[in-house]
C-alpha cells in the first residue's frame, strides 16, 4: 500500500476522534474560495470546485458556508486573495514530501512551512525537486473486508478505471483525474462503497520505512497537515502493516 494510503488512514483515524471542527472547515473553505476564484461558481464546470463541495459536505459544513466560501472567490463578498502553492521536501528516511497549500502570505506561508521540516527531521527542497515522483490520480480505496477482490477489479476497470491494487489493508482503484466523478457514480451504482474517494498525488515507487523513522514520519506529515494553510500532503513511504495498525490505532485514542 502507498504511502499516499498510509497517511490517509492515520488522518481517517485521526478525524474520527478530533473535535477541531474550526480548523477543518476553514481549510476546505479557503478550498471553495480558491477553486471558485479561478474556475468560477459552476461545479459542472468547476471539476476542482465540485470536489472541494464534495469535501465540504463529507465534513457536514452547512450549505450557507459553503455558498459563502464560494461567493468570497467569485467577488460576490468581500474576502482575501488567496494564492495555491505546492512546496517540496524530503522527511526522515528520505521520504519524498508535497505540500499543498492555500495563502494569503506566501512569505509567511514557506517560512512557517520550513521551519516544520527543520523541527521534524525533514528539510525543504526547490521547486521540481520530488514532484517528478508523483503523479495526479483519481483514487478510491475499497476495505477488503468487503468486496472480493475479483468482484471489484471488473466493477472498477467497467467504470473506467485503469488499475486496481491490492494493498495490507485495502484495495487500491486508481484512474485519470478528468474520469474521477465517472468512476465514483459508477462504483456507486454498482454498490461498491468506498472508504476514500479524491483526486490525488500518488507516488510512482515507494521508499520503505522501519523502526523510529517510520513516527518520525507521520510526525512531520502530522504537523503540515495541522497547519493552517495546508490543505493536503502527501508522502512515498511504505510501512509494515504491524507498524500502521498500531500507529492508526495512537491517532485513534
Amino acid at each position: 500500500m502507498s504511502g499516499h494510503s498510509h497517511w490517509a488512514t492515520i488522518k481517517h483515524a485521526k478525524a474520527a476522534s478530533d473535535a477541531k471542527k474550526g480548523k477543518v472547515f476553514s481549510k476546505i473553505a479557503k478550498m471553495l474560495t480558491s477553486a471558485s476564484r479561478h474556475g468560477g461558481a459552476d461545479p459542472d464546470m468547476n471539476l476542482k470546485l465540485k470536489y472541494a463541495m464534495d469535501k465540504a459536505r463529507a465534513a457536514n459544513m452547512s450549505k450557507d458556508s459553503i455558498e459563502r466560501a464560494i461567493k468570497k472567490g467569485t467577488g460576490d463578498l468581500e474576502g482575501e486573495t488567496l494564492t495555491e502553492v505546492t512546496y517540496e521536501g524530503y522527511g526522515p528516511g528520505g521520504v519524498a514530501i508535497l505540500v499543498d497549500a492555500v495563502t494569503d502570505n506566501r512569505a509567511r506561508t514557506v517560512s512557517e512551512i520550513r521551519n516544520i521540516f527543520d523541527r521534524c527531521g525533514g528539510k525543504m527542497a526547490e521547486s521540481g525537486s520530488v514532484g517528478w515522483m508523483f503523479e495526479k490520480r483519481a483514487f478510491f480505496t475499497v476495505e477488503r473486508s468487503a468486496m472480493d477482490e475479483e468482484a471489484l477489479m471488473s466493477a472498477a476497470l467497467d467504470a473506467g478505471a485503469d488499475d486496481v491494487r491490492t494493498g495490507d489493508l485495502v484495495f487500491e482503484v486508481l484512474g485519470s483525474p478528468s474520469d474521477f466523478e465517472k468512476i465514483k457514480k459508477a462504483l456507486v451504482d454498482k454498490k461498491v462503497v468506498t472508504k476514500s474517494a479524491e483526486i490525488t498525488n500518488v507516488p510512482k515507487t515507494v521508499v520503505p520505512v522501519s523502526g523510529p523513522a517510520v513516527k518520525k514520519v507521520f510526525n512531520l506529515l502530522e504537523e503540515l497537515d495541522e497547519h493552517d494553510d495546508v490543505s493536503a500532503t502527501y508522502a512515498n513511504f511504505d510501512v509494515s502493516e504491524q507498524e500502521m495498525k498500531a500507529l492508526a490505532a495512537e491517532a485513534a485514542k
